[in-house]
């Protein structure tokens, strides 16, 4: 997977694109989950709001 990222990101449309890291806490156990995604920089913020 690291390979096809690196490849879009020569090809200078990855500038357009953000890797964005949320950390969520789980209601359940308390405990705390990170889930990744590669975001346009358009649309940072609505994943940011989401859970």
């Amino acid at each position: 997977m690291a390979k096809k990222v690196v490849a879009t990101l020569k090809t200078g449309k990855g500038k357009d694109f953000t890797k964005v890291i949320k950390m969520i806490k789980s209601p359940k156990t308390g405990a705390y989950a990170f889930r990744e995604e590669i975001v346009h920089n358009d649309h940072i913020a609505d994943f940011l709001k989401s859970k």
